[in-house]
């Protein structure tokens, strides 16, 4: 497979190396002079000096003939000119663009570009992890269209417990695939299981039900009432 890398900074770098050293065909195309040699240094001739995002670079590097193209450099503009003309001259079958601010991930993906890649959501996620404040955990995205899947971790006081997922009121297209209980045990429920205090639930959703899926599952019980079912 013909791989090209636009941007030999450190993530550049790194890609680079495991997937020469997966087999790979790799070029990396690198503007700055000092990135350029060092990568040139430890990896052999697999660098091309010269800006990603100009046509006659790309030509030069053989997008014609690539499988994949991935701009890793510092600027998301950068990256999304390298994808969009990766895609629209060179008819390359798969692109790839690092993002660094995360608000352009939307426009990316209606620009065309096939994949995303950004460290940001993954660092908060395992940020939230650890906060009891935020019982909803982004977890992955599916390709294909605007479903994630998250986690959802029940709490002690929450409406839902004791109840049936068949009597659950989630938004459209939400999905309960799979329940971790508090020992760890995993299962996969049914329309007749009942969710306990502690369940850590992982949800199929859109992404615009983030937030009323994490009021249906971790809304407290209503005043007044007599509290949640529980099990026996």
């Amino acid at each position: 497979m013909y791989i090209i890398i636009v941007g030999a900074g450190r993530v550049g770098y790194y890609l680079a190396k495991e997937l020469v050293e997966s087999g790979h065909e790799v070029l990396a195309i690198e503007k700055d002079g000092e990135n350029s040699e060092r990568m040139a240094e430890e990896l052999g001739d697999i660098v091309l000096r010269g800006d990603g995002c100009e046509a006659a670079t790309m030509e030069m590097a053989g997008f014609a003939r690539a499988d994949i193209v991935i701009a890793v450099t510092g600027d998301d503009e950068d990256n999304l000119v390298v994808c969009q003309v990766a895609k629209a001259k060179f008819n390359v079958p798969q692109t790839v663009a690092r993002i660094n601010d995360p608000k352009n991930e939307e426009i990316f993906k209606r620009l065309g570009i096939d994949n995303t890649v950004s460290a940001i959501p993954a660092i908060l996620a395992h940020i939230e992890q650890e906060l009891p404040a935020h019982p909803l955990i982004p977890l992955l995205q599916v390709k294909g269209g605007n479903l994630e899947i998250v986690e959802v971790k029940v709490p002690p006081h929450s409406a839902v417990i004791g109840k049936k997922i068949r009597d659950l009121l989630l938004p459209q297209q939400s999905l309960i695939s799979l329940i971790i209980d508090e020992d760890g045990v995993p299962r996969v429920p049914s329309s007749e299981t009942i969710i306990r205090a502690g369940d850590e639930l992982l949800v199929v959703t859109r992404r615009e039900n983030e937030d009323s899926l994490r009021s249906a599952l971790t809304a407290p019980a209503s005043l007044g009432s007599e509290g949640p079912l529980r099990p026996t």
